[in-house]
């Protein structure tokens, strides 16, 4: 959101507005972050061998509607891990982010049939990257010189979640095995990609939003982290 400030109010959070109001409609963004560690990774991956669901060198993986198949070595996205009953070892939930201006023009243009690309499965990522450089409007990237990571959607997103369907939606994206291990300070979600190599990428998008808070140090596993956009 482009705001000043937020505060708790009957369990959401009330935006305030860059000229001091409180807005209790609007657009609203949460964030939900989830860590499998790669012990159970490995679990799941004996579980699928011996299930037959994969060879001894492959692993599939889902990428805009289409079935692909990468290196055990990049490990498992969340999907075969939530088919298999496994729960995260860690969950975080953030509320808020700062909208930045180049997102809201975007948007304003998607409105009004005016061009540009949609924040759709085939467009749009989430970026990770370790800089606590405050959110301003005016940015344009991930402020992370070097440890930044875009990635790809997974299969389905962005989506309608469960509640609320018709007001929100879901963007979500894996970062697997190899990918992103550094410490996740901040990210955000991003389209029209000018460097996209299909699994993950480091600059060229249209930032949509920004947020910065420590969520932990990623070393190896599947991290997931899932933004809701809500507008009321």
């Amino acid at each position: 959101m482009s705001n000043e400030s937020s505060r708790a109010f009957d369990g959401a959070v009330l935006e305030m507005g860059q000229h001091g109001h409180e807005e209790v409609h609007g657009l609203s963004t949460s964030w939900f972050c989830e860590k499998w560690e790669q012990d159970k990774i490995d679990h799941v991956m004996r579980q699928m061998d011996r299930d037959g669901r994969i060879d001894s060198d492959f692993v599939p993986h889902h990428l805009g509607g289409k079935t692909i198949y990468r290196p055990r070595a990049d490990g498992l996205p969340s999907d075969f891990l939530r088919d298999y009953g496994v729960s995260p070892d860690e969950e975080i939930f953030v509320p808020g982010n700062l909208l930045l201006n180049e997102g809201i023009g975007r948007l304003l243009d998607l409105l009004c049939v005016a061009g540009g690309v949609g924040y759709n499965n085939a467009n749009a990522y989430v970026g990770v990257g370790d800089s606590v450089t405050a959110e301003a409007a005016s940015q344009t990237e991930l402020a992370a010189a070097s440890n930044r990571f875009y990635k790809a959607m997974n299969a389905t997103f962005p989506t309608s979640p469960g509640s609320n369907g018709a007001q929100s939606r879901d963007w979500r994206s894996d970062f697997t095995t190899t990918e992103a291990n550094y410490a996740w300070a901040e990210w955000t979600i991003c389209a029209g990609a000018t460097t996209a190599s299909g699994a993950g990428f480091t600059s060229g998008t249209t930032n949509l939003n920004r947020k910065v808070q420590a969520l932990g140090t990623k070393t190896t596993g599947t991290w997931t982290l899932t933004g809701t956009v809500t507008i009321s």
